[in-house]
């Protein structure tokens, strides 16, 4: 398994970008949704969350991906995964997230679609 989970955060206009580094489990769900709920607070409903360094989401690292797309389905935003493992891949869209949320390749890719 993957060590210790970290995220970084920034603000790209009104979009927040969400880097994940290492397995999103609890700790690393948990985390994610705290920095999200911090900006979400502030009006922020443009996210995307870049899985590039993470190979792992577990079931319970779901449910708070899930937490963090019904927040913003409830205000009209929208979450984009981007730089997903096929395994993740696979896993999202078997869970449907991908009605709610979207997929993009990259980070750049995601901020764009926000626009068009």
């Amino acid at each position: 398994m993957e060590a210790n989970f970290k995220l970084t955060s920034e603000l790209k206009g009104d979009i927040l970008v969400l880097n994940t580094f290492g397995y999103v489990n609890n700790e690393g769900g948990e985390t994610i949704l705290k920095e999200f709920e911090k900006h979400f607070s502030r009006g922020i409903k443009k996210v995307i969350i870049n899985l590039e360094q993470s190979k792992v989401v577990n079931s319970i690292g779901i449910s708070f991906l899930i937490e963090v797309i019904e927040k913003l389905n409830d205000v009209k935003g929208k979450l984009i995964f981007t730089n997903l493992e096929p395994a993740i891949e696979k896993t999202l869209t078997i869970m449907g997230l991908f009605n709610f949320a979207g997929n993009e390749k990259t980070v750049d890719s995601a901020a764009q679609s926000f626009t068009s």
